[in-house]
Formats: structure tokens, sequence, C-alpha cells
């Protein structure tokens, strides 16, 4: 759900903040990309509190014990969430950056793979778990940390995003759990491409989308 849909939060003026401290740079890293930069979120300290408020008063009377963060940016909300509603951090990294003995969860992309990887005994069969990233679009990351939590035994409560496309909320059952989403994206539609002489580079026409920005190509 959205949590402008949500009773209680419906015309918050917080969430109307927060998606404006979220500064949109056309066309990074490249021709085409509406790129949705949450750098600016982080230095507007009450933007970024309001953030983590609304996340921390949704979930700490679920009982979650682990909020599991996707890398990078789920690294950025999901330790003080974790802090305040008395949970334990798990970072779901890229290969090769945890040190110790791990549990691998692969996943495509729309021109090749990746994968998550975590910590093996970082989260015991039976805990109650929250995903934690900054941005869904087609959910395929997501999907993949839910996966991965569930091989060891944990039970995925929600998945939780800054920002989301409501058509993933719509379309995408993110293997049946539910997905929490505080706005969405700014400039997501009539898109552009840099031009020379009216002629749209590279051929850019339409907006697509994907799991870490918003694309036009």
């Amino acid at each position: 759900m959205f949590a402008g849909d949500q009773n209680g939060l419906q015309g918050d003026p917080r969430l109307k903040a927060i998606s404006e401290a979220i500064r949109v740079v056309p066309h990074f890293p490249k021709a085409g990309i509406m790129f949705q930069d949450i750098t600016t979120l982080l230095l507007d300290h009450k933007a970024f509190k309001d953030t983590v408020d609304i996340f921390v008063d949704r979930y700490r009377d679920m009982d979650i014990s682990v909020v599991a963060g996707v890398e990078a940016r789920g690294f950025m909300f999901g330790p003080s969430i974790a802090l305040a509603i008395g949970a334990k951090f798990v970072p779901l990294r890229k290969p090769r950056k945890l040190p110790g003995e791990v549990i691998s969860e692969a996943y495509v992309l729309e021109y090749g793979t990746d994968c998550l990887e975590m910590h093996v005994g970082a989260v015991q069969p039976g805990e109650r778990a929250l995903v934690i990233d900054d941005l869904v679009a087609t959910g395929g990351t997501l999907s993949a940390a839910i996966r991965l939590l569930e091989r060891v035994g944990a039970q995925v409560v929600e998945c939780a995003c800054v920002v989301g496309l409501r058509e993933v909320k719509e379309q995408h059952r993110l293997n049946g759990k539910p997905l929490y989403i505080l706005v969405e994206p700014r400039q997501q539609t009539n898109c552009s491409a840099p031009s020379v002489n009216g002629v749209a580079v590279n051929g850019v026409e339409t907006c697509r989308h994907d799991d870490v920005y918003l694309s036009t190509t």
C-alpha cells in the first residue's frame, strides 16, 4: 500500500515534504534516465527523520526482529528503523562483499543477472523480517531478498520502500508479500531525452522503469 492511502496519513504534509526532498536528475547516468536521488533527502534532517518515523510507527508493534537492508540504499534507512523498533539490522550485499560464509540468491535483470548475499547464521529460522530498500519499480531485487530470507526459515512480514511505482503494488505480488511505499517517483512520465535539432538522442521516446531509476530508454 501507499502511505498516503492509509487512514491517518492521508494528506499528511510529511509525505509531500519527503517527495519534494528527493532530487530528480534528468539523463543520469545516461540519456533517458530520470534518476531519483535520495541523497538530497538525507541532507534534509526533518524529511529524513520523518521518513524513518513513518516506517517506525508502522512496524514498532509487528514483532519484527530482523530489518534486512538491500545494498546499498537500504543501508541508509534500515539501521535507524532497526534501532527504533528493537530489531537487528542484516545487510543483504552484492557478491564478494561479505567476509564470512554466505548464502546467495540470484535474480534476473533486463540484460543479465545479479545476486544478493547474506552471512550464514545472521537470521534464524522463525524470525520475523522486514525488507527495506529506497526504490522499487519491477520488484526483482525485493523478490530475491524475500527468497533469500525464506531459505533460512525467516518469515518476511513486509517489504518497504521510500519510492515506488503504483503499478508495482497493483501488478507485482512480491512472492505474495505486502509492499509499503511512502511516495511515488516525481517526473516519471512525459520524460524526454536530450535532442539535437528536435531529434531525440539515441532514439529515446517513451518512459520505462527499472529497480534503480526511472528510464526513458
